[in-house]
């Protein structure tokens, strides 16, 4: 569900507008709402299938990462701005931090991503979503690492090697088959329960 969009011209008084209406929305018990590429977005609670298949990623990083990682479903990140509007406030599937650097501790609802480690989606009803705009604004932020479970191509993707506009390495394996996870988790992330 789509709520407001930025215009092409938007004026910075547009921006801030979209801005604030975005900050102010208030979203049903169990719906998440986010400002990506100029344009709010609310969604659903997720299915079983896409719960599953974060908690399979979720007990491999607490399990075999060689950093101890802390760990959200929920954490907001404010992201720099990237198309039309003056920031992407994204809530990203999983969000992983060295534990020792405590991100999560006493921040804010929306809080900067430096220090994440990587993020991770599940594709749902608008995989596009996940493919392209959130992926170009996890780039943009510098955030290191971007996985991306496909639920329609089951596949598996890390995206590696931010720049100003998109990831420079992609490494993609079918279900089944394992993924290799660089620094600082260095062990391969197994796919064989997605699918």
């Amino acid at each position: 569900m789509t709520a407001m969009a930025c215009e092409p011209k938007a004026t910075s008084t547009q921006d801030e507008t979209l801005l604030d209406y975005f900050l102010a929305l208030e979203t049903p018990e169990g719906f998440r709402a986010e400002l990506i590429e100029g344009e709010i977005v609310v969604s659903p609670a997720p299915d079983g299938d896409h719960e599953d298949a974060i908690e399979l990623i979720v007990a491999q990083m607490y399990d075999a990462s060689t950093v101890r990682m802390q760990y959200s479903g929920n954490k907001g990140l404010k992201l720099p701005r990237g198309g039309l509007c003056p920031k992407n406030y994204a809530i990203p599937d999983a969000t992983f931090a060295p534990r020792e650097l405590r991100l999560f501790r006493g921040a804010p609802p929306w809080m900067p991503c430096d220090g994440v480690a990587m993020v991770a989606e599940v594709t749902s009803s608008r995989a596009e979503r996940d493919r392209i705009a959130k992926r170009h604004c996890y780039a943009r932020a510098g955030i290191p690492l971007y996985l991306l479970v496909d639920r329609e191509e089951e596949t598996v993707t890390l995206f590696s090697e931010p720049s100003a506009q998109d990831y420079a390495e992609t490494h993609t394996v079918p279900y089944g088959k394992a993924l290799p996870l660089p620094e600082p988790f260095s062990f391969d992330l197994e796919t064989s329960d997605f699918g």
